[in-house]
């Protein structure tokens, strides 16, 4: 009877153990790995995942993050560009499966239902994971990308054909282009998306660091990727904010129509244009990009 009880002590005992270790068990287990992405998080709060552009880091975020804290922000960095090594992303598409990537790390990391925020590229792959994955966040901020590059790049209303020759163009142009010829390309790419001069050099050093194959799969990829058709699958609230190019010479009220019409099938859309800013409107327009983020975040 004694030997009985001592069993049953020790039985309760072992139980008790366990159970205590399951928060270690946890805490242990294996860290989200992917080939495509891999992702940083600094601070505490509410959940916020930042998705960067083509040939980008996360240095585009570092004055948002440290002027707005009280947030867990997730940085994501794309496998190929900025001298992430090229991993799963060396073949085919690639803000396509990296969309799918973000989902799958949202799920993982336990994240309930984030806010994203996806500058350019990572604006695409934020639209991309807000209509195919409605439920993995809880809103969406697009920063000056329009859901159909074709538009702008082959004309309103081109073929799709048309389209694709146009982007197997740009493709050809940069994968054939010399190490010299490149650089002196991203330094004038550069200095037509930023207008603070002393945030291009980052910009210049990210785009230099970027696998060339990557990045004229990805471009390709933007140029023929309509997301139009699927906005409508988007329940969640979507903020826009948007710039017009120095180069696009239309009126105003005609740029600012286009963006309205593309944006149209979005169910609750926020669209604001913002003026004395290029591409980088992190870095030309801080104070006025971080009080739309806070605004943003602060939503229901």
């Amino acid at each position: 009877m004694r030997h009985t009880l001592f069993s049953r002590r020790s039985m309760l005992a072992a139980a008790a153990a366990a159970v205590a270790l399951l928060p270690l068990a946890d805490a242990l287990a294996a860290p989200f790995a992917s080939d495509r992405i891999t992702v940083r998080t600094e601070g505490s709060g509410p959940d916020v995942v930042l998705i960067p552009g083509l040939n980008s880091s996360p240095r585009a975020w570092t004055s948002t993050v440290a002027a707005l804290p009280g947030y867990r922000y997730h940085l994501v960095q794309l496998s190929g560009f900025a001298g992430q090594p090229v991993g799963g992303n060396k073949t085919g598409t690639v803000a396509a499966p990296v969309a799918e990537e973000i989902a799958r790390y949202i799920k993982e990391a336990g994240l309930k239902q984030p806010a994203v925020i996806g500058h350019s590229m990572g604006g695409t792959m934020g639209m991309m994971l807000a209509a195919r994955h409605p439920d993995a966040l809880s809103r969406l901020m697009v920063v000056d990308m329009y859901p159909y590059l074709g538009t702008f790049f082959a004309g309103p209303g081109a073929a799709p054909d048309k389209v694709e020759q146009v982007a197997d163009g740009v493709a050809a142009g940069i994968r054939g282009a010399t190490p010299e010829l490149r650089s002196k390309r991203t330094s004038e790419t550069i200095a037509g998306m930023v207008n603070t001069e002393s945030m291009r050099a980052g910009a210049i050093a990210d785009s230099a660091a970027s696998d060339t194959d990557v990045s004229a799969r990805a471009y390709r990829e933007l140029i023929m990727t309509n997301l139009i058709p699927e906005l409508p699958k988007i329940t969640k609230p979507v903020t826009v904010l948007y710039v017009q190019p120095p180069s696009v010479t239309i009126p105003a009220e005609q740029f600012d129509y286009v963006y309205k019409a593309a944006y149209a099938p979005v169910r609750q859309l926020t669209l604001k244009r913002v003026p004395d800013s290029a591409h980088f409107i992190m870095w030309d327009q801080p104070q006025r990009f971080q009080s739309e983020v806070k605004a943003f975040l602060g939503a229901p």
